[in-house]
């Protein structure tokens, strides 16, 4: 199973961390380890004293593809989830200014939990949130993609294939922050609570 991550997805987010606009589609994967096991909280690693929340729908593939055309990308999947890509965002900046790859500051262990899947028919036009210590953090809708989840999918196979099982995380909207020991977050679709982490 694989953890595939798009960056800078959101024109806000983009905007609010000061980055240049991609001329181009940026992903990036985690390991599985980085799905925390059932129920176990984020515990912040000794490595970092910034780790931001990143909300993120989630789009389960459901069969294998390869050089999938936009137009049947939605027939790769049928689920959606809540994820938080979890960042050092310290360590980010600084490999960042190296020009070097992201993985140490996104791929780390539990860096990615992922809340429970429900079915979809259409996921143009989401809204989904995440609230911190019950208070709304994060707001987002799927139609603010800057690049749609078909059009990812699709990218993404181009040279990757995908697999029954492989999680794509689709970018995260404004409004990420510091987490601190002790903080509960709470991802929402809809009305519907999707995902929970308590944070150690």
């Amino acid at each position: 199973m694989k953890i595939i991550c798009i960056g800078r997805n959101y024109k806000e987010h983009i905007l609010e961390l000061k980055n240049n606009i991609p001329n181009d589609i940026i992903f990036f994967l985690k390991p599985e380890t980085a799905i925390p096991l059932k129920n176990q909280p984020f515990f912040i690693p000794d490595f970092s004293n910034e780790i931001h929340h990143e909300i993120e729908v989630v789009i389960k593939i459901n069969k294998t593809g390869k050089h999938i055309k936009e137009k049947f990308a939605c027939n790769y999947y049928n689920e959606i989830s809540l994820g938080v890509d979890f960042t050092a965002r310290d360590i980010q900046e600084k490999i960042k200014s190296n020009g070097e790859p992201w993985e140490k500051a996104k791929a780390f262990d539990g860096s990615a939990p992922v809340g429970k899947f429900i079915s979809v028919e259409d996921v143009q036009k989401i809204n989904f949130k995440l609230l911190v210590n019950g208070e709304v953090r994060q707001l987002g809708n799927t139609q603010n993609m800057t690049h749609s989840v078909d059009c990812l999918i699709s990218y993404i196979s181009q040279f990757i294939t995908l697999k029954k099982g492989d999680l794509v995380f689709t970018g995260t909207p404004s409004g990420v922050a510091k987490v601190k020991k002790g903080d509960l977050l709470e991802g929402m679709i809809e009305n519907e609570k999707i995902l929970e982490v308590k944070v150690r």
